[in-house]
């Protein structure tokens, strides 16, 4: 028999354990294996052709993960339209005019739906959908846990509270991404995404016109569709990467070297403090990036998940049940 003293620690190790496993315990890459055979051909065809109509419906269909992570954890809570008792995410001011891609997780949740009625939940499609937009634009490929079932409701105030704006600085980026369990090195691979996708001229006006760690030349060339006066083509789009906003690689951290981040939050991250040397050594090494960046989403993808009973598996994942 083992001595008390000894005892007492396999006994706290495995309360510790439970307690930490607890909330993604149930979450496995085989979950759907029997219930759903389908639904990885299924998700994949319908991003596909998604992509193929507009290729930055990828960075969209990314981020729409990303921002439903970060609020309350992986629960498909950005879905959902405001109810006559809560005000939900989609106008929250990191979302208002600017998170898109929600009729193509409609389209693929019809085709879920039709291949395995009731068993897949829209939480697990956006992780998945993820995944897809990354490889189908040429980044690293992964096994993508599943098993979280949908929240009931959303919150404006938790979105607006917890999702990191363009405005950030280094340490403001760095305690967002600590709050929901994640990294300085996790943070600075996750903002890799930025190597697709396109930003509104009211989240980088500021920053090409009052800066001065940015390059001139490509101040110039941003300045040139989005004018200085507040007002006038807030809209207007540019490539958060310069060179290739539609391909999945490192060009993004080669910017940054190069003080060519689109938004300040971007720049903050090579600007001379704890981050600089990470996001050298993913300029030069893609490899590196990717194995970051899959640590990062599977980590990002362990936030807070809903298991077991509770939520639900929504119908439609614009409204709960």
């Amino acid at each position: 028999m083992a001595p008390p003293s000894s005892y007492m620690a396999i006994v706290t190790m495995a309360l510790l354990v439970l307690l930490l496993g607890s909330s993604t315990a149930q979450l496995s890459t085989n979950y759907y294996c029997k219930s759903c055979p389908k639904l990885f051909p299924t998700v994949k065809s319908a991003v596909q052709s998604a992509i193929v109509k507009e290729a930055r419906m990828g960075a969209s269909l990314l981020r729409l993960f990303f921002h439903d992570c970060f609020v309350n954890g992986c629960d498909g809570s950005i879905l959902l339209d405001d109810t006559s008792s809560f005000i939900g995410e989609k106008n929250a001011a990191p979302n208002v005019n600017s998170a898109r891609g929600f009729n193509v997780v409609d389209d693929i949740k019809s085709k879920v739906e039709e291949a395995c009625p009731g068993v897949v939940s829209c939480a697990d499609i956006l992780a998945i959908t993820a995944r897809d937009s990354v490889v189908i634009l040429g980044g690293p490929n992964w096994d993508v846990k599943l098993g979280r079932r949908d929240a009931r409701t959303a919150s404006q105030a938790a979105a607006n509270n917890s999702i990191p704006p363009p405005t950030s600085n280094l340490n403001q980026l760095i305690s967002k991404f600590q709050a929901v369990g994640l990294s300085a090195r996790d943070l600075v691979a996750l903002a890799g995404s930025h190597t697709i996708g396109q930003a509104r001229c009211t989240s980088f006006r500021a920053r090409i016109y009052n800066e001065t760690n940015i390059d001139k030349s490509f101040a110039q060339t941003r300045q040139s569709k989005c004018p200085r006066t507040s007002g006038s083509g807030d809209n207007n789009l540019a490539p958060l990467d310069l060179q290739t906003p539609t391909a999945f690689e490192n060009n993004y951290f080669k910017n940054l070297v190069n003080k060519k981040g689109l938004l300040h939050s971007d720049q903050q991250l090579f600007n001379g403090g704890s981050t600089d040397s990470i996001v050298r050594k993913y300029s030069n090494s893609l490899s590196n990036f990717n194995a970051d960046f899959v640590a990062g989403m599977i980590k990002m993808g362990d936030i807070k998940p809903l298991t077991g009973s509770n939520g639900e598996i929504r119908k439609n994942c614009r409204r709960v049940n």
